[in-house]
């Protein structure tokens, strides 16, 4: 067993309103603790095909044996991936075939966020909602900065540009934030096609009315209702406990390549 929990696992993606194509896509692996959005860049045979075979990737890992493995596993994915779609966009003489990625990883009591881009992780516990990935976006730069504020940054004609994207460089840059896991969490993993439509405190509340699979149809209506401007795409996880081992929390950090991944880029 590799999680101290049982998982409730919901999940839906759609074009939306406007886009003809859907360049999102999902996972969702509760057996192993693994699930993740992957929102694509480069238009038709691009980031459609990005985001597929960053899940693709992803969806190749094995059974592990600790908290380090499965971690070490996701990286060797990325790094392959990140190469090969490299090598495509040289083969076609285009700079942009890539894919946003948002991820969560649960082994024992313990949960790993790992995300490039702007698709974004967020934990629901005891009623509270936190964002747990920060965008990698030329708009969150600035207001880190001081430079706009939310409310300017809704409108900003920059908003979309992002700074990171699995397939865009040579080195894929990866940020983690990790931490123990309760009963009773619950995370969401979305691409920006849902936040562009519906604010933090109206996820929280729909996160804490309902069970995760009449949250996802709720938080996707109302982003079609709003417009739907882009495809959006949502994974709600919920936490039950199920174990009756507590594992260590430290797990993460078990050996050097795990002690030394925040912020660190990868690359072949």
């Amino acid at each position: 067993m590799t999680s101290d929990f049982n998982f409730v696992t919901a999940a839906a993606t759609h074009v939306g309103r406007v886009r003809r194509l859907n360049e999102d896509s999902l996972l969702s692996r509760p057996d192993i603790g693994l699930w993740a959005v992957a929102d694509g860049m480069g238009g038709h045979g691009g980031g459609d095909v990005a985001s597929a075979a960053v899940v693709s990737a992803l969806a190749t890992i094995e059974n592990h044996s600790s908290a380090a493995d499965l971690l070490n596993q996701f990286e060797a994915r990325i790094v392959r991936v990140n190469s090969e779609l490299r090598a495509l966009a040289k083969a076609r003489a285009t700079s942009i075939i890539g894919s946003t990625l948002a991820a969560i990883l649960i082994h024992g009591a313990h949960y790993a966020c790992v995300w490039c881009g702007d698709s974004r992780v967020y934990l629901l516990r005891n009623g509270a909602l936190a964002q747990l990935s920060r965008d990698h976006s030329e708009v969150q730069d600035l207001i880190d900065k001081g430079i706009l504020d939310q409310e300017e940054a809704r409108t900003w004609s920059r908003r979309n540009v992002i700074t990171r994207a699995v397939g865009v460089d040579d080195v894929a840059a990866l940020e983690i934030a990790d931490g123990p896991a309760a009963a009773g969490d619950q995370f969401l993993l979305c691409s920006d096609g849902l936040t562009a439509h519906v604010g933090n405190a109206e996820i929280a509340a729909i996160l804490r009315s309902g069970e995760p699979q009449k949250s996802c149809d709720a938080l996707m209506a109302l982003t079609l209702e709003r417009g739907g401007t882009d495809n959006v795409s949502i994974i709600i996880i919920a936490c039950e406990r199920d174990a009756l081992t507590i594992r260590s929390h430290g797990e993460w950090r078990n050996d050097t390549l795990a002690a030394e991944i925040p912020d660190r880029g990868i690359g072949a």
